[in-house]
This record gives structure tokens, C-alpha cells and sequence, in this order.
């Protein structure tokens, strides 16, 4: 079997209010503090608890030989410290243990890395920060929003003195190529790992449709397929990439995750040589089979990999060259809370809740949108910016009075 590579994402925006056209000018609180508390609570305590008590004890209870790696955005980090200080703790204490490796990504969970190279360093060395100061822990992988990557993006994190990166396995970049395997970026050194996103998405997607022909999974099925991966290609590690609420919230405790993971797991380890891993560890081990050359935009989402999730129309194009626009006028003001609102207003959901698709993966939308509809979220997120940007001209004009 494999190495087990068990990579959980882990984000929480800060969501907008419904900011009217007769609220600009006020310079009213844009985020709805009470309802982003209220999801929050609701999500900690049907995932992130249960989940976490959940890995630490299979990490004690085999000794170690149970790994897994994560990510944890910074703005939720800022929530769980203010807020839920005791999810904060149950996450330190997998850390603590050495069983956790924790990977970097920007701090906003935003799209700096296509639109502003700057920016984009900027929140990545945020993160980084915050990773020190909570954990006391300095990463060495690193994973974009959305797990967006190209050849350009992987430069700029090599640039950045990561070791590695994570991606999306897809077909169309891989080709004849198996994404069981650690492979190099193209051009540098960065080793990569791309996500199984067949195997990953069983679980993250398919778990509990009962529609799905594989449905009832049970651990001993996905523990056989897993085993095919060795007996056809000799595989070096399963790479599986899903978001962290998968356990509880996604899939509900009542599907039965919780008990098929454990299960899972203990199958698995229950021979010798099998093993979990984490990023780092598995560079260690392993050589990379090849050079992967990402001359396009991938993303996890969706059924066509790409970005149009968040820049597939008007609306959000629009809103995104206004928000990134500001960029000049928010370094030159320099004013630390301001800036923070604006690195806030990039959060890529605020543009994912204005998507317009309805292919095969409209629902998924339709299901994460706090909006009655996309067009109301564009209108909501124009209106705190046409206040912000009066607020930032008001500022930069009294710094300039200030200097004559």
C-alpha cells in the first residue's frame, strides 16, 4: 500500500453584511460579526472538535504511526483565538504532537497570487507569522487558496524558500501519468504533490449519496482500493486532499464518517508496512518521478479545474479589478486597519457567492451561498466597496493636507 498522505483544509470567512446602497457613506462595520460567530460555533462544534478529538486519538493510540497535515487560514485563526479558544487549543494539541504538519497558504485565503505578486508574498508571510506566534511552528509546504497553481505561481513560492507545494491531480495536466507519485515543478526545484482527486472526493463528496453506485463505502472497500494502487503502478503515496469540515459538517456524524475513517485507518495500519505521512516526510523518503508543467490555471474546484468559480463573469471580474485596484492607494495610506479590511475584502468567497454557473456542479453553489442570489451578493460586496473607497480617499486626502 502507499503512503498515506491526509491533507485538511481548514477556512472560515469573515462574511459580509448586507450592506445597502443607503448604508454607504456611514462607514458602518462591513462584516456580520454575529452571524460569522454563529457559523462558526456551529461548524467547531460539528467538525472541528469532534474531528480533531478524533485524530489525536489515532495519533496516541498507534503510537504516531497515524499522520496527517493541515491547513488553517489566518482570518479563521483570528476567530478561533477571539472567540473559541478552546478550538484553537484542540488544534495546537495535534500540532503539539508531531504528528501534525501544518502547511502555509495567504493568510486571507484570497487570489493575490494571480492578481499581485507583492500582495501575494505579503499574505503568505502573514501566515507564516501567525503559525509562529500560536504554534511556534515554521512550515515548509505550501498550499494556495483553492489549490490554484501554474508554473509562474510555483516560482514565486520556490522564491519564497518553501520546499514544497500542493495541486490538483487533474487529468489534463497530468496526462499518462499517475498523480501517486512526487514529481518537481517546472523549472525549479519545488517537489509537488498533486491531489487523488477520485479517491479524495469519495469521501469529501460522494460519502453520502446514496445515489452514488459505490454507495454504502465502507472502510474495507476504500481500503481495497487503495491496495490497487500498489498492485498497478506501484505507487509511492496517496495523496488525499479535502477541506477539514468534510468530517461532521459536510458529512454529517449521522452518515457515519467519523466510524468509516477510524475504521479505515485501523485497517490499514494494521499492517506493518503500512504507513500515514505528511508532506515533508514523504520528500524525505522519496525521489520525484518527473517534471509537471502547469502552463494554465488549475484549481480543485469544480468539474472544469480552472478559476471561473471566481472570475468566470462580469460581476466578479468587475469586483475583483476594483478591490486589487486599490492596492497602490492602501500601501501609500499605510494604515494598518485599513489595510486589513481591504486584505479582508479579497477573500475569495465573497466572489465565489457571485458565481452564475448552474452546470453539474450548480448546486454546490446554490448550497454555499449565504445570498438569495449571486446578483445580490455583487450588490452587497459594491456597496461596502464604493464605502470603503470613500473612507480610503478621505484618509490619503488628510495625509496629504497633513504633509503641506
Amino acid at each position: 500500500m502507499p503512503a498515506i498522505c491526509l491533507y485538511l483544509h481548514t477556512h472560515q470567512p469573515r462574511r459580509l453584511k448586507k450592506f445597502s446602497v443607503f448604508d454607504i457613506g456611514s462607514h458602518n462595520r462591513y462584516f456580520d460579526d454575529q452571524n460569522n460567530r454563529r457559523i462558526l460555533e456551529k461548524v467547531a462544534r460539528k467538525s472541528y472538535l469532534p474531528a480533531n478529538r478524533m485524530f489525536l486519538d489515532l495519533i496516541r493510540r498507534s503510537r504516531g504511526r497515524f499522520k496527517l497535515s493541515m491547513s488553517i487560514t489566518g482570518i479563521l485563526l483570528e476567530q478561533l483565538e477571539a472567540d473559541f479558544p478552546e478550538v484553537l487549543k484542540s488544534f495546537k494539541d495535534l500540532v503539539d504532537t508531531g504528528c501534525c504538519e501544518l502547511v502555509s497558504e495567504t493568510y486571507y485565503h484570497s487570489l493575490a497570487s494571480v492578481y499581485s505578486k507583492e500582495e501575494f508574498k505579503y499574505q503568505v508571510a502573514k501566515q507564516n507569522k501567525m503559525f509562529q506566534k500560536l504554534f511556534n511552528y515554521t512550515p515548509a509546504f505550501f498550499r494556495n487558496t483553492e489549490l490554484v497553481y501554474n508554473n509562474d505561481i510555483a516560482s514565486v513560492v520556490n522564491e519564497m524558500g518553501f520546499v514544497g507545494m500542493l495541486a490538483e491531480g487533474w487529468d489534463e495536466v497530468l496526462g499518462w501519468r499517475s498523480p501517486n507519485f512526487l514529481y518537481t515543478a517546472k523549472g525549479n526545484p519545488l517537489r509537488l504533490l498533486v491531489r487523488n482527486y477520485k479517491l479524495s472526493d469519495d469521501i469529501g463528496f460522494r460519502f453520502s449519496n446514496r445515489e452514488w453506485k459505490e454507495w454504502p463505502l465502507t472502510a474495507q472497500k476504500y481500503v481495497d482500493w487503495v491496495n490497487l494502487l500498489n498492485i498497478d503502478s506501484g505507487a509511492q503515496t496517496l495523496n488525499l486532499f479535502m477541506d477539514y469540515e468534510t468530517y461532521g459538517e459536510h458529512q454529517w456524524e449521522e452518515t457515519g464518517i467519523f466510524k468509516f475513517f477510524e475504521d479505515f485507518c485501523w485497517r490499514t495500519l494494521e499492517h506493518p508496512r503500512n504507513s500515514f505521512t505528511t508532506p515533508s516526510r514523504l520528500v524525505k523518503n522519496c525521489e520525484p518521478a518527473g517534471e509537471l508543467d502547469f502552463h494554465r490555471l488549475v484549481s480543485w474546484a469544480d468539474t472544469e479545474r480552472d478559476l471561473s468559480a471566481w472570475i468566470g463573469n462580469k460581476m466578479q471580474q468587475a469586483a475583483l479589478e476594483k478591490i486589487y485596484g486599490l492596492e497602490k492607494e492602501i500601501n501609500e495610506i499605510g494604515d494598518e486597519r485599513l489595510a486589513d479590511e481591504w486584505r479582508k475584502l479579497q477573500t475569495s468567497d465573497h466572489f465565489y457567492y457571485m458565481c452564475t454557473k448552474w452546470f453539474s456542479d450548480g448546486d454546490v453553489h446554490k448550497y454555499f451561498n449565504p445570498y438569495e442570489s449571486p446578483y445580490e451578493s455583487f450588490i452587497a460586496f459594491m456597496n461596502v466597496y464604493s464605502d470603503f473607497k470613500m473612507k480610503a480617499d478621505k484618509i490619503m486626502e488628510s495625509k496629504k493636507v497633513a504633509i503641506k
